[in-house]
């Protein structure tokens, strides 16, 4: 599925589908998606890594797996992907087995740009077209993330101090 080319926010941007030689870079995406509180230190790159995390990325490519990225002059600035979890291996905004998870990032640099915000809806056309009826994920409460994905219609079904799983139907 194209997308729209977006040229114009911060230059040219396009996104399009992830092709097989760029999925290595999920890795990175998935590190940048992880919400760090103001005056908080980074964790170590192998935090994605553990099982918990791990689980968005490892072998990537199956027949549920979608991925959008966001390219400016052709290089990787921002991605969304969805996955299909089962209940023994799941992630942080495990729904259901027939419901997606989505993860987003977008490097810092290109953030509140509108970028994540044409990634997701994007993704989230996609994800209807070929007959899913919800989405989910998880978010920290504190990432400006949150407010958008409130915006964009998702509802909380759980949450905890620190974070929300959320649901949006399609």
């Amino acid at each position: 599925m194209e997308a729209p080319n977006l040229s114009h926010m911060h230059g040219s941007i396009n996104i399009r589908e992830i092709e097989s030689s760029e999925i290595i870079l999920l890795e990175k995406f998935l590190y940048d998606a992880i919400f760090i509180s103001e005056g908080m230190a980074k964790p170590a790159r192998s935090i994605t890594r553990k099982p918990e995390l791990a689980v968005y990325i490892k072998d990537f490519g199956k027949s549920t797996d979608y991925c959008l990225v966001a390219t400016k002059k052709g290089i990787p600035v921002g991605a969304a992907w969805s996955r299909i979890f089962q209940e023994n291996e799941k992630g942080f905004g495990f729904v259901s087995s027939g419901i997606p998870e989505l993860c987003m990032s977008v490097n810092q640099q290109f953030r509140k740009k509108g970028i994540g915000t044409r990634l997701l809806k994007t993704l989230l056309l996609h994800l209807k077209k070929i007959n899913y009826h919800q989405v989910s994920l998880s978010v920290d409460k504190k990432n400006y993330a949150f407010r958008m994905y409130r915006k964009m219609g998702f509802e909380i079904v759980n949450s905890d101090k620190e974070s929300a799983t959320m649901i949006k139907t399609l």
